[in-house]
């Protein structure tokens, strides 16, 4: 595991439970591909460009002119075949990952364990976004319960950031009261984001498995 930066050669999967992971998941429904984008000026030129569907927040607040913000309930709503995403975290860490980068959360983390152990040669290495550089407890524990499933095989050793990881993601309830009260979920529900925050701990409603490859994302499924 790490944090912000991957070092893999391998197989790594980028964690940003609230919100990245989740919106970027649910959005490969009804949108062919995704262009996570770093910068607002490059996202709109993008979105023009394409005729795309343009996502993106700032602080976790809807950036003003975009169509729809960060958000995996909102996200539902639109559709088309490229959505262009600009996040404060989560699309900036996919940039720098040099190695297979699949993309997991609460959602889907059954799914994109079990792809990653199938394409993986000998190491998966999960990347939590953080937020600004720090530590999050929900990407700590989001990383736990992908952990969890991939401790099924008889083959997967964990270092020891990964077992505490893991042991600290066993209890769902310890879990989601922890992410409830944490710093994050706290900003979002101050903007009147919390039903994300609820939706962004149902666990395993979805196998899609985002995989991003040449600047974009698209959708693998088992």
């Amino acid at each position: 595991m790490s944090l912000e930066k991957s070092f893999s050669e391998d197989v790594a999967i980028m964690v940003d439970v609230l919100r990245a992971s989740t919106t970027i998941t649910v959005a490969l429904d009804n949108f062919k591909e995704i262009i996570p984008v770093k910068n607002l000026k490059d996202a709109k030129i993008l979105a023009e460009k394409y005729g795309a569907i343009l996502a993106g927040e700032r602080n976790g607040e809807t950036i003003n002119g975009f169509d729809v913000g960060n958000s995996p309930v909102e996200i539902k709503k639109h559709e088309g075949n490229i959505l262009i995403l600009t996040t404060s975290n989560g699309t900036r860490i996919l940039e720098g990952i040099k190695s297979k980068a699949l993309i997991g959360s609460f959602i889907n983390s059954k799914s994109v364990s079990e792809m990653a152990y199938r394409i993986a040669n000998s190491h998966i290495e999960i990347v939590m976004a953080g937020v600004g550089g720090r530590f999050v407890i929900e990407d700590f524990l989001g990383a736990g319960k992908i952990i969890a499933h991939l401790k099924n095989y008889d083959d997967c050793k964990l270092d020891e950031l990964a077992l505490a990881a893991y042991i600290a993601s066993i209890d769902d309830e310890i879990v989601n009261d922890a992410v409830i009260k944490s710093n994050s979920s706290a900003g979002l529900a101050e903007l009147g984001y919390f039903h994300d925050v609820k939706f962004c701990l149902k666990r395993n409603i979805y196998d899609t498995v985002p995989v991003y490859v040449n600047g974009k994302i698209s959708k693998m499924t088992l």
